[in-house]
C-alpha cells in the first residue's frame, strides 16, 4: 500500500481540527455584552455541563461492559481480535469529544449572538454560523482523524504486507467496526438523553409561561427558560454532533467493508498501485477533500450590512456555501477516481463495473441529498404550501392544527421515498452494492458544512432567549427570530439528509453483513421471506422504531408534565414572580430535565443494541437480516415523518409571531389561532428532536451490531448446518445398507 497516501487521511481530519481551533478562538474574542447577558450565558453553560457529567459517569459504566463482551467475543473469534474492545472504546469518547466541543462552542457563541444582534444581522450571522462551523469541522475532523488513523494502525498491525483481498485484512476490519459501534453506541444515547432533555423543558415551558400565563417565550420570570435555553445546547448541539459523528464514521465503514471485497476478474486483488487497496482508501479521502471544500464553502456564507431583515436573505448565504462545497466535492471526487481506482473492470459479487461507474454513483449520492434537502426545505420552511396549510387550520382551533401537521408529515414521506429509492436503484446500476456505499459516502462527503448550517439554528435560537431575558431592544430579537426562523428549516432539512444517508448506509451495512457471514462459511445469498422464522422477524423489526418512538416520546411526556408541576408550583409559591420582583428557582428545573433524561435514555438505547443480538442468536443469520429490512424500511419513514411534521408545526407557530393573514383577517402572537399553533408545535416537539432524529442512528447502529456479531453467528450456525449434513449422510448410508428406502425431495424413492 502507498503508505504516502494513506496517511494524507488523518492529515486532512488534523486540517479540519486546526480550523475549529482558530474559529473557536476567533468566537471567544467577540464581545459578550452586558454582565445580564454574561450571567445568564453562565447559567446556560453550567447547566449544560452539569448534563454532559451525568450523562457521561452513566455512559461510561456501559462503554466498559461492552468493551468487556467485546473483547472476550473478540479473543475467541479467528475473525476478530480483543483489540476490537480498545476500538470500540476510541469511537465511543472521539463521539463524546464531538459533542463536547460543539456543545463548548454553542455556549460561546449564544451569548456572543445577542451582542451581535444589536449591531447588524450581518454580524449576528457571522458569529452564529461561526459558532456552528466549528462544531462541523470538529465532527468532521475528529470522525476522519479517528477513522483513518485507527485505519493505517490496525493495516500495520495486522497486515503489514498483505494484498487488500487477504484474510488479515479482513480481520483489520472486523476490529475496525468496533470504533463505528463505539460511536453509533454514544450517539444514540445522546441524541435521546439529549432529545428528553431539551423538549421536557421546551414543552414545560411553553405550556405554563405562553398559554397559561401568557408571557413572551424566554421570558425571565418563566422558571424553565434556562432549562430550554440549555435544553438548545444538548440535545440539538451536543447530540447532533454526536448523532452525526457516527453516521459519519458508519457510512465510512460501510464503504471500506465493501471495498475490501472488490477484486478483479479472477477473484484476486486490484492491480493499482496501491495493493489493492484503491476501493478501500477512496470513501476516506472523499470524507477527507470534503472536510477541506467544507472550509472553503464557510467563507462564501456571508450577507452584507445593507440586507433587510429576511429569512430569504440568510437562507440564500447559506445555501451558496452548501451548494458550493458540494460542487467542488464532486469535482473533487472525479478526480481522486481517474487516480485511484485502476483501469478496466472490477467485480463485486460477480456484479462489473469501471472508475466511471463509481464516480457516477457519487453523483447519484451527492444528487440525492440535495433533492432531499430541497424538498424537506418546501414541506417545512415558512410561507411554503405545507406551513401555510397548518397555520390556516389553526385558525379553526388546536384539534385541526394537530390534524394539519400530521397529514403534512404523512405527505411529506412520498417525494423524498421516491428520490431515495431513484438513488439506490441508480447508484446499484452503476457500480453494484459498492456503488450503493461510495453514494452515501459521496452524500456524507460535506457532513461539516452541513452540520455548520444545522447547528446555527440552535445558536440563534439561544441568543434569542438571552436577549429576551436580559431586556434587549426588540429589534435585537426581530434579528436573532430571523437567524432562528431559518435555523428550524435548515434542522429540518439537515434531519432529512441524515435519514437519506442512514438508508443508503444501512443497506451498505447490510451487504457487509452478509459478506462477513459468507466468508465465515455460512452461505447466504440474500433473504428468503418465505421462511417462517425470517417472516416473523421481518414484522419484529419494522415494530421496532415504532416502540422505540413510543418510549421516547413518552418520556419527554412525563418529563414535561414534571416540569409543568414545578413551574406552576413556582409561579404560585414564589411571591412577586409575575412582577418581575420574586426570584424563579431556575435550578430546579434544571435538575427535572437532567434526571428525567438520564433516566429515561438507557431503555430506548439497550432496545437498539439487545435487540439484533437476541435475533442473531434464537433465530440465525438469515432471521437477523429480515429483521434489519424491517427495521430499515420502518425507521426511514417514520424518522422523514416526524422530522417533518415538528418542523412544519414549529415554523407554523413562528409565521404567527410575524403575523399571517387568515380569510382575510390578519392574526398574531397571543391570538387564539397562534395558540393553537403552539400546541401544535408542542406536540412536534418531541417528533422533531427526540424521537424523529434518532431513527437514522437506530437503523444504523443495529446494522453495526449486526456486523460486529456476525463472525460468531456464522461460526454457530455453519455448524449447527455441518452438523446436520454429517447425520443425514449417516442416516443415508445407514438407509442403504439395510436397504431401507430413503425419500427424496420429490415423489421418487431410492434404493441400494
Amino acid at each position: 500500500m502507498n503508505s504516502n497516501l494513506v496517511y494524507l487521511v488523518p492529515l486532512m481530519g488534523l486540517v479540519g481540527l486546526l480550523y475549529t481551533l482558530w474559529k473557536f478562538s476567533w468566537v471567544s474574542k467577540q464581545d459578550a455584552g452586558t454582565d445580564r447577558m454574561r450571567e445568564i450565558a453562565q447559567y446556560i453553560a453550567e447547566g449544560a455541563m452539569a448534563f454532559l457529567r451525568a450523562e457521561w459517569r452513566i455512559l461510561t459504566y456501559f462503554g466498559i461492559i461492552v468493551a468487556a463482551l467485546l473483547g472476550f467475543m473478540g479473543s475467541r473469534s479467528e475473525e476478530s481480535h480483543w483489540s476490537i474492545a480498545v476500538a470500540f472504546i476510541l469511537g465511543a469518547f472521539f463521539s463524546a469529544l464531538a459533542g463536547y466541543i460543539g456543545m463548548r462552542a454553542a455556549t460561546k457563541a449564544n451569548v456572543r449572538t445577542a451582542q451581535a444582534a444589536r449591531t447588524s444581522l450581518s454580524k449576528a450571522l457571522q458569529v452564529s454560523f461561526t459558532g456552528g462551523a466549528v462544531m462541523g469541522m470538529g465532527v468532521a475532523g475528529l470522525a476522519v482523524l479517528g477513522l483513518g488513523g485507527l485505519f493505517i494502525v490496525l493495516i500495520k498491525f495486522f497486515a503489514p504486507d498483505a494484498l487488500a483481498t487477504a484474510k488479515e485484512v479482513t480481520r483489520a476490519i472486523e476490529v475496525l467496526t468496533g470504533f463505528s459501534l463505539g460511536a453509533e453506541s454514544i450517539a444514540l444515547f445522546a441524541r435521546v438523553g439529549g432529545g428528553i432533555y431539551t423538549k421536557a423543558a421546551d414543552v414545560g415551558a411553553d405550556l405554563v409561561g405562553k398559554v397559561e400565563a401568557g408571557i413572551p417565550e424566554d421570558d425571565p420570570r418563566n422558571p424553565a427558560t434556562i432549562a430550554d435555553n440549555v435544553g438548545d445546547n444538548v440535545g440539538d448541539v451536543a447530540g447532533m454532533g454526536a448523532d452525526l459523528f457516527g453516521s459519519y464514521v458508519a457510512t465510512v465503514l460501510a464503504t471500506i467493508v465493501l471495498g475490501h471485497e472488490v477484486t478483479d476478474s479472477n477473484g484476486a486483488a486490484l492491480n493499482d498501485t496501491f495493493n489493492g487497496y484503491a476501493p478501500i482508501l477512496l470513501p476516506m479521502l472523499i470524507a477527507g477533500v470534503g472536510i477541506l471544500f467544507s472550509i472553503i464553502g464557510t467563507f462564501f456564507v456571508r450577507i452584507s450590512d445593507s440586507a433587510g431583515i429576511s429569512t430569504s436573505v440568510v437562507q440564500r448565504a447559506l445555501n451558496l456555501g452548501n451548494w458550493g462545497s458540494i460542487v467542488l466535492t464532486a469535482i473533487a471526487s472525479y478526480l481522486l477516481c481517474i487516480f485511484i481506482l485502476p483501469e478496466g473492470n472490477m467485480y463485486l459479487r460477480s456484479f462489473e463495473f469501471t472508475r466511471g461507474d463509481v464516480f457516477g454513483a457519487i453523483v447519484v449520492g451527492l444528487v440525492v441529498g440535495t433533492l432531499m434537502s430541497i424538498i424537506t426545505e418546501f414541506y417545512t420552511a415558512m410561507g411554503k404550501r405545507p406551513v401555510m396549510s397548518i397555520v390556516r387550520q389553526s385558525g379553526t382551533g388546536h384539534a385541526t392544527n394537530v390534524i394539519g401537521g400530521l397529514a403534512v408529515g404523512m405527505e411529506s414521506t412520498f417525494l423524498p421515498i421516491l428520490v431515495l429509492a431513484a438513488g439506490i436503484w441508480g447508484s446499484y446500476e452503476l457500480a453494484g452494492l459498492y456503488g450503493v456505499a461510495i453514494a452515501a459516502a459521496g452524500m456524507m462527503a460535506t457532513t461539516a458544512m452541513q452540520l455548520a448550517i444545522d447547528a446555527f439554528g440552535p445558536i440563534a435560537d439561544n441568543a434569542g432567549g438571552i436577549a429576551e431575558m436580559s431586556e434587549l431592544p426588540k429589534d435585537v430579537r426581530e434579528k436573532t427570530d430571523t437567524l432562528d426562523a431559518v435555523g428550524n428549516t435548515t434542522a429540518a432539512t439537515g434531519k432529512g439528509f441524515a435519514i437519506a444517508s442512514a438508508a443508503l448506509t444501512a443497506l451498505a451495512l447490510f451487504a457487509a453483513y452478509v459478506g462477513v457471514i459468507n466468508a465465515n462459511g455460512l452461505e447466504m445469498d440474500g433473504i428468503n421471506i418465505y421462511k417462517a422464522d425470517v417472516l416473523a422477524s421481518l414484522f419484529v423489526g419494522g415494530m421496532i422504531p415504532f416502540i422505540f418512538s413510543s418510549l421516547a416520546i413518552r418520556a419527554v411526556g412525563e418529563a414535561a408534565m414534571a416540569m409543568v408541576e414545578e413551574v406552576r408550583r413556582q409561579f404560585r409559591e414564589i411571591p412577586g414572580i409575575m412582577e418581575g420582583k420574586g426570584r424563579p428557582e431556575y435550578d430546579k428545573c434544571v435538575a427535572i430535565s437532567t434526571e428525567a433524561s438520564i433516566k429515561k435514555m438507557m431503555l430506548p438505547g439497550a432496545i437498539a443494541i439487545i435487540s439484533p443480538i437476541i435475533i442473531g442468536f434464537l433465530l440465525g443469520p438469515e432471521a437477523l437480516g429480515g429483521f434489519l429490512a424491517g427495521a430499515t424500511v420502518s425507521g426511514v419513514l417514520m424518522g422523514m415523518f416526524q422530522n417533518n411534521a415538528g418542523g412544519a408545526w414549529d415554523n407554523a407557530k413562528k409565521s404567527f409571531e410575524k403575523g399571517v393573514d387568515i380569510n382575510g383577517q390578519k392574526y398574531f402572537k397571543g391570538s387564539d389561532p397562534h395558540k393553537a399553533s403552539v400546541t401544535g408545535d408542542t406536540v412536534g416537539d418531541p417528533f422533531k428532536d427526540t424521537s424523529g432524529p434518532s431513527m437514522n442512528i437506530l437503523i444504523k447502529l443495529m446494522s453495526i451490531v449486526s456486523l460486529v456479531i456476525a463472525p460468531t453467528l456464522a461460526g454457530i450456525y455453519a455448524g449447527e448446518n455441518n452438523s446436520g449434513a454429517e447425520a443425514a449422510n449417516t442416516k443415508q448410508e445407514r438407509s442403504i445398507a439395510t436397504k431401507t428406502p430413503v425419500a427424496t425431495s420429490g415423489t421418487a424413492v431410492m434404493y441400494k
